[in-house]
């Protein structure tokens, strides 16, 4: 018989938590001294690469247009979150990582919280997920019916659906405060099932599992309130470990841990609403700013006899990266028809090289720049240390030195001046860029196609 000469693809389970800090976990500072061990993600990150620099957007919607595509949400136009009948999320032109891998053989799956499209065209199972189950938008809709005074007359009523490729997505059941304590369990469990379905088959698989904690409202199943003694947050922390825990597990029964890649990340820095705000640790600020606490989010990456346990690391990565790396693992090829601000990590996380493929990046609100980041160096273009306490456009910017002053408390830009020209660099190429492909409008239609370069 033939031998088959083609690639030994390892399957992926990216795992995103939801306005998970930097500091909430144990293995970044946290766990019990939040009230919640969190064992099974601390047990992960020892068996594989735990960084301390990884970045991302502003908030949801940004960061899983980045996730998606490999680039900046200024790019894409997905740069918040709308209600729902208001256009929404990346238009159809975008290519999703899960296209690429789709292309390339692998079963693919997200059971979750999307946050990229409301309708049909758009939903995942548009968008390179052969199937789907989940919220189309977010966790804090599960209050809506609650509310006082709440009028389902002028509001869409919040749905947790089901989609398949080729077919209409359906509504399953309201998305309420009752279903918001099920459904990390509920997409943990059909991540379960998919895993063995797709080991059964011999197929390699993409599974993307954001789930809705530690989103406000805060809280836990129901197997889980009380549990911590330390109130719902850590009691909904302690859950979100134990779900991690469910799927970690059901790999290990398969036999397939050896052959899968598991990423766990945050998709933006903790909740400043109160009573759910979170912790950024040592550093400063909450999503919705250009502090630290934004931008640093948990990430783990493990993949047995390839990345060595173990490892931590402080080299600056983005979450655009994570796009061409998983596109090289799979073998496919990047779109080269539009600008791709993810870098290739692959080769800095098998431990082949000591140094981030990326010094430095760009960061946005919505549509103001509002810092940059490059080496160990902050330059923040307007300050707003805490959400709607007035962003303050500065005349002269603030420089910090963030492994000298992690707080971002004692402006260096007198004393290192020097640094302001590499990162003035590094902006002005990126507008360049920006001239030359011109954005995509928030809220452009489906059959909007972005024009070609400018010369």
């Amino acid at each position: 018989m033939p031998v088959s000469t083609e690639p030994l693809l390892p399957s992926i389970v990216l795992i995103l938590a939801d306005n998970l800090g930097w500091g909430e976990l144990g293995c970044y500072g946290g766990g019990a001294l939040r009230g919640a061990p969190t064992p099974r993600i601390d047990k992960l990150a020892a068996e594989g690469l735990r960084l301390l620099n990884f970045n991302v957007e502003s908030d949801c919607v940004p960061t899983r247009s980045a996730l998606m595509t490999g680039r900046h949400p200024i790019r894409t136009g997905a740069l918040q979150a709308v209600p729902a009948g208001l256009p929404q999320g990346i238009i159809p032109w975008e290519i999703t990582i899960a296209q690429l891998l789709s292309a390339q053989g692998y079963a693919t799956a997200m059971y979750g919280k999307w946050h990229l499209g409301d309708r049909e065209g758009r939903y995942p199972k548009d968008r390179g997920f052969e199937e789907w189950y989940g919220i189309p938008r977010t966790t804090n809709e599960s209050m809506f019916t609650t509310s006082l005074g709440f009028d389902p007359s002028v509001v869409d009523i919040p749905h947790v659906m089901e989609g398949h490729r080729g077919k209409p997505a359906r509504d399953v059941q309201v998305y309420d405060l009752d279903m918001r304590r099920r459904i990390d369990s509920e997409l943990t469990a059909r991540a379960n099932d998919f895993m063995r379905r797709q080991s059964k088959a011999d197929k390699p698989f993409f599974l993307y599992v954001p789930l809705t904690h530690l989103h406000y409202p805060t809280l836990p199943h129901v197997d889980f309130a009380g549990k911590t003694g330390a109130g719902d947050f850590a009691d909904s922390m302690a859950e979100m470990d134990h779900r991690v825990g469910q799927m970690l597990d059901e790999i290990d029964s398969l036999g397939i841990a050896g052959d899968t890649i598991v990423i766990f990340g945050s998709d933006n820095g903790p909740e400043f609403r109160r009573p759910w705000r979170g912790t950024a640790g040592i550093w400063q600020g909450t999503y919705h700013t250009a502090m630290e606490g934004a931008l640093r989010v948990p990430f783990i990456i493990r993949w047995p006899g390839k990345i060595q346990p173990g490892r931590v690391n402080n080299e600056i990565v983005h979450v655009t990266d994570i796009y061409p790396t998983l596109a090289r693992i799979a073998g496919a090829t990047v779109p080269t028809d539009r600008p791709i601000d993810g870098v290739d990590q692959l080769n800095f996380f098998l431990g082949m090289q000591g140094k981030s493929n990326r010094e430095g990046f760009v960061y946005y609100i919505k549509n103001e720049l509002r810092a940059a980041k490059w080496r160990n160096w902050k330059l923040h273009l307007v300050w707003e240390p805490e959400p709607n306490v007035g962003p303050k456009k500065l005349e002269v910017p603030y420089l910090f030195n963030l492994i000298q002053d992690p707080k971002e408390e004692t402006d260096r830009l007198t004393l290192d001046n020097w640094v302001r020209g590499p990162i003035r660099k590094m902006i002005y190429a990126f507008e360049q860029s920006l001239r030359t492909y011109p954005p995509i409008p928030p809220g452009a239609p489906d059959d909007f196609k972005p024009a070609g370069p400018r010369g």
